[in-house]
């Protein structure tokens, strides 16, 4: 059941931030801000240095059980292990890597590859994937997702990269399950603005909240 556990924090955060950085503080300052402006969902990107350090503190001093913390742009099954025994959640990648998805079925831990046709959404499902990262989400529009779940219903859709807190709510109108956001979100971090961060992160938080309560009318 741990695995169904972490997929319903997935859905249940609604927004995964991506945590990239120039440094490790950057990168955990960043966290706790987006966290203290009511996010549940972070990806702890491999491009940020001690990435794998980064999850293990956060999870260690982590006070609300209902945030969910991952590893993403994890581009091969070492570095997938790495994150796992650091206490990663769920582990992202830009793309479909079979490895990567043997590895965590093993350890039952949610694995969310970036697709963007149709062969490798199918060819990922089949791998045992449960939430396929629509990735670069700002190549497409949010109807492409009615696109694809025409022939394969059974996809659960993360789109990322491109997504505001402006057009949040197209994406969950259009079916996705949650989506990634970054580049804005995380914008103020590179300039050491991390209340700023706090403030963008309860933009992103309203606009959801806003989708569920219309959700469940």
């Amino acid at each position: 059941m741990q695995r169904v556990e972490r997929l319903k924090k997935i859905e249940a955060a609604g927004v995964i931030a991506v945590v990239r950085g120039a440094s490790k503080e950057v990168g955990k300052k960043a966290s706790e801000a987006l966290v203290a402006g009511g996010m549940k969902g972070l990806e702890i990107t491999f491009t940020l240095p001690k990435a794998d350090e980064v999850i293990r503190e956060l999870l260690a001093e982590r006070t609300d059980t209902s945030v969910v913390i991952g590893a993403g742009t994890v581009l091969d099954a070492t570095t997938a292990r790495l994150a796992i025994l650091a206490g990663a959640e769920f582990i992202v990648s830009p793309t479909f890597d079979q490895a990567t998805a043997e590895l965590c079925n093993l350890y039952q831990i949610p694995y969310l590859p970036g697709c963007m046709t149709i062969t490798e959404m199918k060819r990922a499902l089949a791998a045992g994937v449960d939430i396929i990262k629509l990735f670069p989400g700002s190549t497409f529009e949010p109807s492409i997702i009615s696109a694809f779940k025409a022939p394969l219903p059974q996809l659960n859709i993360m789109p990322t990269g491109g997504v505001s807190s402006e057009n949040l709510a197209e994406w969950f109108a259009a079916g996705a399950i949650a989506v990634g956001a970054g580049g804005k979100l995380l914008a103020p971090a590179e300039a050491g603005d991390f209340q700023q961060v706090t403030e963008n992160a309860k933009a992103y938080m309203e606009q959801y909240r806003q989708v569920k309560e219309k959700k469940n009318g």
